[in-house]
């Protein structure tokens, strides 16, 4: 049987049509003594009480069970009811990704509240908008200090309570604003099973589950409306995929109930929210929570973690790290280049033969063993989304026995629409549609001369599934405009991703319609290949292309500062302190140019890079040129840089 067959038609008891609240509380019961959480100690002042979560060793992971994580989830059920909230109620999540936010998320769920994200990046301003746009009755913080960035604006609000994770000092004279301890003290008073079964039995598949604001990067933020179907169905396809499906081979990798995962994307965004979250519990694995994106090789190694999931830009933080690490000398730089090169070739080759196989245990011995060792030892299979990755840096990820699955999707069908298949892995492309995901490619909006070699279709992707939003919260007109009717009545999302469908039925992502370069010549082209062609890069941190209305392509490069300081040294350079000065001095400029040769070898004249620029700042969300998903704010990065890009543009 093919596996495409295969995955249509397995089933299992993971699968199912119930609530999230009823996926929970079913997956608890299969799996009551198994581990499903992991908290690291010595990071926060948790206000749920020793009795109920007994302190972790500082610096060490502790586990608690599936029926553990259900007696906290059902009482604090019970303590969010106490405290007023009522079916279809909006309660806020103002917190970054942690045991609680899950805990939390789980008991307002099962409570009939409709749980809206917040980004704990979000401004003050932010702030309010992301709670007085869905009207919220409530929210959930994380600690004092955004606690207080609740009170600055609450004025604007009208909230009826607010609850700390952590523990507070100072507000006693405030009877509405409450520690989860707290709450969870008032749902031992009154818990009732029976009344909590029935709270969970009169919510249908069609309610409201949550609503997840879009990251702004075109304009105010979307309140995307999520149902309880909509996520379940997503849980439903990705299960398909990643099942331990009799079809499977022993060695191919699966999420299950064995699974221990790492946490540290912000479950406020939905690819999280869902991959790493709704998925791994439904499963009956083990969710383990990074103390943070800082400490991830420390954690990974306490954890020894099976899977995770990420975004491109931490898959290129975490390689840049490895890289470093095995450069301390300039034998181990080479060795470790060597076997990058082994490791990639072995992974093209067809029939890698007795040479390259034995050149590939070498290499395995020497470098790729030490990597898999730094990061737990454990790691069998990464999920990749959020954005485009880079295939070459997906393939040296493969050659070093950390494979990464690369998919597709957006907050607006909840979110998974494709994911490369464990035992069917195509490197370059997000892998084909979950089967119970329709998609088709509306041509007409993609210049087709610009995609004349890609064999199959190349345009629009048009997305239909019980995965796809209903629409945008208060935006009606939105809404509409983010559909497109078929002829037999179909609603089909227009996603804005200009998507290449390949005959084999595997999706490639070419870039953002939106994105789109459109050179003063008429040529097309998408900016989103030639920046990922950097993401390996030892030399260039990052990339973001410009041109739109002119001649020639031209980039503004972020470079890496050690790297060239590290150069310049060995030839015996004198570079400048200043991070602005370096990046004028025309040793660097020609150092790099290099590296920019050779990324334009593998792109056809017109999309090649003729001008650049180097930019002393790093594009992060704390300058705000990064989404809280790692996406580039364009518009924001132009604005900064705008006279270096009239540099580039300057002689034409």
């Amino acid at each position: 049987m093919d596996w495409r067959d295969a995955e249509r038609e397995y089933e299992d008891e993971v699968i199912g049509e119930t609530t999230l609240a009823r996926l929970f509380e079913d997956s608890a019961e299969r799996n009551a003594n198994r581990p499903a959480q992991q908290y690291k100690g010595g990071i926060y002042e948790r206000s749920l009480t020793e009795s109920v979560l007994p302190a972790a060793t500082p610096g060490e992971f502790r586990t608690i069970s599936y029926a553990e994580m259900r007696d906290i989830v059902r009482t604090l059920s019970a303590g969010f009811r106490e405290l007023g909230v009522e079916t279809g109620d909006r309660v806020g999540l103002f917190s970054n990704t942690r045991m609680e936010w899950a805990q939390s998320d789980f008991a307002l769920l099962s409570a009939g509240a409709v749980v809206t994200t917040v980004y704990t990046s979000s401004s003050p301003d932010q702030v309010r908008y992301l709670l007085d746009d869905p009207d919220a009755d409530g929210v959930v913080v994380e600690n004092e200090e955004l606690l207080e960035d609740v009170l600055e604006v609450e004025d604007d609000l009208d909230l009826e309570f607010i609850v700390s994770i952590d523990e507070i000092d100072g507000y006693d004279d405030r009877d509405d604003i409450l520690t989860l301890g707290e709450v969870y003290a008032r749902g031992e008073e009154t818990f009732d099973l029976e009344a909590y079964e029935e709270r969970i039995a009169e919510t249908e598949l069609d309610d409201l589950a949550s609503l997840i604001y879009t990251s702004g990067t075109t304009g105010q933020p979307k309140g995307v409306q999520l149902s309880h179907r909509n996520f379940r169905s997503n849980v439903n396809g990705i299960r398909k995929r990643f099942a331990p499906r009799p079809d499977k081979d022993d060695d191919v990798p699966v999420l299950d109930e064995e699974s221990v995962a790492m946490s540290y994307l912000p479950l406020a965004h939905v690819f999280e929210r869902t991959a790493g979250h709704f998925v791994l519990f439904a499963s009956g694995a083990c969710v383990a929570y990074a103390e943070s994106p800082d400490t991830l090789q420390e954690d990974f190694s306490l954890v020894e973690p099976t899977t995770a999931t990420s975004v491109p830009r931490v898959y290129e933080k975490i390689y840049d790290s490895i890289r470093e690490e095995a450069s301390g000398s300039a034998v181990s730089e080479r060795i470790f280049e060597w076997a990058t090169d082994v490791g990639v070739e072995y992974q093209l080759a067809d029939s890698p033969g007795p040479i390259l196989s034995a050149k590939q245990a070498v290499a395995d011995k020497l470098v790729f063993s030490s990597v898999r060792e730094a990061l737990g030892g454990e790691i069998d299979l990464l999920i990749s989304g959020g954005g485009s990755l880079s295939p070459e840096l997906c393939r040296l990820y493969h050659a070093m026995g950390l494979p990464i699955f690369e998919g597709y999707g957006l907050t607006e069908t909840s979110p998974v629409v494709s994911t490369n298949p464990q035992d069917a892995v195509k490197v370059g492309t997000i892998g084909p549609p979950l089967a119970n995901v329709d998609v088709k490619v509306d041509e007409t909006v993609a210049d087709q001369e610009a995609f004349a070699d890609d064999p199959g279709e190349v345009g629009e992707l048009l997305v239909n599934g019980p995965n796809v939003t209903e629409g945008y919260w208060n935006r009606p007109g939105a809404t509409r405009g983010a559909f497109t009717e078929a002829e037999d009545g179909t609603q089909w999302f227009r996603t804005g991703d200009i998507i290449h469908l390949r005959p084999d039925g595997y999706l490639e992502f070419r870039d953002r319609l939106k994105q789109i370069i459109v050179l003063s010549t008429g040529k097309n082209v998408a900016p989103g290949p030639l920046e990922d062609a950097f993401a390996a890069s030892e030399i260039v941190e990052q990339a973001m292309v410009v041109g739109d209305g002119e001649k020639f392509i031209g980039a503004l490069l972020v470079p890496n500062t050690n790297h060239v300081r590290t150069w310049a040294d060995e030839e015996g350079i004198d570079l400048p302190e200043d991070p602005e000065a370096m990046c004028d001095d025309e040793r660097v400029r020609e150092y790099i140019q290099q590296e920019v040769d050779r990324v334009n070898e593998n792109f056809e004249k017109h999309e090649t890079i003729k001008q650049f620029e180097l930019v002393p700042l790093e594009f992060t969300e704390e300058n705000d040129m990064l989404t809280p998903t790692m996406k580039k704010k364009r518009r924001v990065i132009l604005e900064q840089f705008e006279d270096r890009v009239d540099r580039i543009y300057a002689d034409d």
